[in-house]
């Protein structure tokens, strides 16, 4: 998933260390460009600290995303996980077409044959489903 938004604010880094080794992981504060703002925390980890020191608040980015949930003592947490940042705007590199065909004339050529009615029926008790859902 992918996420654009502004940057509002970093939050306060957080370090430790478990039994695979020291970690950190620091909060990014956005708020998305909808009709409708919503302001969300995206979380970064060891290999993206770095890179979100270099935002400032008020430019536009997009986060490729994570969306995860668990639960703890009957209580659940949802983390919205970053593993990729990209530029958006000035900084971003300007998107290239792709080259169209000629045109072609259209001399003896036959028209595309139309696709087959397709049947919109519940399945039936006798029809093969290897879904396992």
């Amino acid at each position: 998933m992918e996420i654009i938004g502004k940057v509002v604010r970093l939050g306060n880094l957080t370090e430790g260390t478990s039994a695979r080794g020291p970690w950190r992981k620091q909060d990014l504060i956005i708020e998305t460009e909808e009709q409708y703002p919503r302001t969300v925390c995206l979380t970064c980890w060891t290999n993206q600290i770095d890179e979100i020191q270099k935002f400032a608040p008020g430019q536009t980015i997009k986060a490729q995303i994570e969306i995860s949930s668990r639960e703890f003592n009957g209580k659940w947490y949802t983390d919205v996980r970053v593993w990729r940042f990209d530029p958006v705007g000035a900084a971003a590199a300007p998107a290239v077409a792709p080259a169209q065909p000629a045109p072609q004339p259209m001399m003896h050529q036959t028209p595309p044959a139309a696709a087959p009615a397709q049947d919109f029926y519940p399945p039936t008790e006798d029809s093969v489903d290897d879904l396992p859902f």
